[in-house]
C-alpha cells in the first residue's frame, strides 16, 4: 500500500489548508480500516489529527474538532483533509496513514501499516 499526500506548501493564516492523500494498492473501503491524518511540528512529536473509516465515519482530536474536516472520494480512491482558520503553530509535516484503529493515542509510526512520505505545510504571511 502506498500512500501520498498533496497539497500546498505555504498558507497564510487564517487561510484554509486543503490536502489531499491518494491512496494506492488498496481501496479506502476496505473492512475495518481507518484512514489518518497525523501531523508533526518542528521540534515536536506526532499528533493524530484525525480518521475517516472504511464506512465512511469520522472521528477527531477534540483539541482540532471544531476547524478540521476529513473526507473521501471512493472513486479516486482519495482521503481530504481542511483545516480551517490556520495559525502560525499549525506550521508542520502533514502525513496520512493507514491502520485498524484510531484515536489520540496513534502517535507512533509503528501503530500504522502504512504510512505517507509527508507534506510541508508553513503557515505564514
Amino acid at each position: 500500500v502506498q500512500l501520498q499526500e498533496s497539497g500546498p506548501g505555504l498558507v497564510k493564516p487564517s487561510q484554509t489548508l486543503s490536502l489531499t492523500c491518494t491512496v494506492s494498492g488498496a481501496s479506502i473501503t476496505t473492512s475495518m480500516y481507518y484512514w489518518s491524518w497525523i501531523r508533526q511540528p518542528p521540534g515536536k512529536g506526532l499528533e493524530w489529527m484525525g480518521c475517516i473509516s472504511y464506512s465512511g465515519s469520522t472521528y477527531y482530536s477534540p483539541s482540532l474538532k471544531s476547524r478540521t474536516s476529513i473526507s473521501r472520494d471512493n472513486a479516486k480512491n482519495t482521503v481530504d483533509l481542511q483545516m480551517n482558520s490556520l495559525k502560525p503553530e499549525d506550521t508542520a509535516v502533514y502525513y496520512c496513514a493507514g491502520s485498524l484503529a484510531w484515536g489520540t493515542a496513534m502517535t507512533r509510526r509503528e501503530f500504522y501499516g502504512s504510512w505517507g512520505q509527508g507534506t510541508q505545510v508553513t503557515v505564514s504571511s
